[in-house]
């Protein structure tokens, strides 16, 4: 069951902490060439050097298809490296618009022998029940997780996500549906193999949504943004420090930028964020 091999990785490591990889060919260290090779071999080499301290990797799915043919081939070779290094992997999922798409992206992204390995999806429940449940076969009988987009970090999120919807609040609806169309796939922690994306910036929405449903997996959105912090985040677990993992990205990818360095160095300085990250969540956490 994914979900309980995420939730004891986090407990060997003391670390709930996931590396996104969702940087642009920009901001890659200047001896990576700005090509799909390049973005390739950087983010296999920095799973590489975090392979000790992180337990799980977010991927980009859409990142690695903008750089084309290659940059799918590429794909692969990152995913199939993260799962070979040890890593839960998580996959963000390219936009679902329909039920027939949402269908076959399903089979190619989940189904057997596919060319994208991982253990768990990302995609949004907005458009409806008929996108997910292409999906949902999947987490029985492949023993999948999803993760459904529930309250993203970004700064405009409230315009939509935070209006009331009769007396609800629409992100809390797109939870409940989540919780739902988990029902009957707990694994031995007691979670279920359908959780939720929330987002890190919002201590109140994460308090209130970890109250009203406890059997979610939270996956904690934007812990690079001004407004997050670990002890917003601190509101998705539980009291024994479990439920939830929080993403850093360009906090940890780009952090030889931040120490104004040359990029030759830059395994070093996301080593040193990941370290900060994983001591900033434990000083208002205790995983047991």
């Amino acid at each position: 069951m994914s979900v309980d091999i995420l939730q004891e990785k986090i407990r060997k490591m003391k670390n709930p902490s996931m590396l996104e990889l969702a940087l642009p060919l920009s901001d890659l260290p200047p001896q990576y060439e700005q090509t799909a090779a390049g973005y390739g071999a950087f983010c296999r080499e920095l799973l590489e050097g975090l392979k000790d301290t992180v337990p799980a990797v977010r991927v980009s799915f859409a990142l690695f298809a903008l750089l084309g043919a290659d940059g799918m081939t590429e794909l692969t070779k990152t995913l199939t490296a993260a799962a070979e290094l040890g890593y839960y992997v998580c996959l963000d999922a390219p936009e679902v618009s329909s039920p027939a798409m949402a269908k076959v992206i399903a089979d190619a992204l989940l189904g057997e022998g596919s060319a994208y390995p991982c253990d768990g999806l990302i995609l949004s429940g907005y458009a409806g029940s008929d996108i997910l449940k292409p999906f949902l076969p999947y987490t029985k009988k492949a023993q999948k997780d999803l993760y459904v987009i529930t309250r993203t970090a970004n700064k405009s999120a409230p315009e939509i996500q935070d209006l009331l919807s009769g007396g609800r609040i629409v992100h809390a609806v797109a939870a409940d549906h989540a919780n739902r169309c988990g029902e009957g796939t707990e694994g031995k922690h007691g979670y279920t193999r359908v959780g939720i994306l929330a987002a890190a910036s919002s201590a109140e929405s994460l308090r209130s949504l970890r109250s009203k449903y406890p059997r979610l997996f939270f996956l904690l959105d934007g812990f690079d943004y001004p407004n997050a912090n670990a002890k917003n985040c601190s509101f998705a677990f539980d009291k024994f420090g479990h439920g939830a993992v929080a993403c850093g990205g360009a906090a940890i990818t780009c952090a030889w930028k931040k120490e104004e360095s040359d990029g030759s160095d830059y395994l070093i300085h996301a080593q040193a964020a990941a370290e900060r990250m994983k001591k900033n969540l434990n000083r208002y956490l205790t995983i047991l």
